[in-house]
């Protein structure tokens, strides 16, 4: 099975957020999928990337090829430089599947 990290498409008519997946290469783009590794929001200024730098890694290193678009995308995040052994560049934010989501975190701080 040829494996491709690439993005999903979500959300509604003319406002679309994207997951980035792991996905059988055969499959259709919103299709069944393997597992959801990041998201992605282009609509936001500036736009939002979110991926889990850890899962995108060993899928790269067993064998998944991302499409150019994600490619892209795992370089803005620092996942192809922690595949190679590099530091991460700065401004790239990992994803972490245990924190509050950061509107939460605004809202709750602006009531006390």
């Amino acid at each position: 099975m040829a494996v491709k990290l690439r993005l999903m498409r979500m959300g509604k008519k003319k406002q679309p957020t994207y997951r980035i997946v792991a996905a059988d290469s055969r499959s259709p783009r919103d299709g069944r999928f393997i597992e959801i590794i990041g998201h992605y929001d282009a609509r936001r200024d500036p736009s939002v990337i979110k991926v889990d730098n850890e899962r995108a890694v060993h899928w790269l290193q067993n064998g998944a090829q991302p499409t150019e678009t994600v490619g892209k995308l795992l370089t803005l995040s620092g996942a192809m430089a922690q595949l190679k052994g590099e530091p991460m560049p700065e401004g790239a934010e990992q994803f972490d599947k245990n924190a509050a989501p950061a509107e939460a975190e605004v809202a709750a701080g602006a009531e006390s």
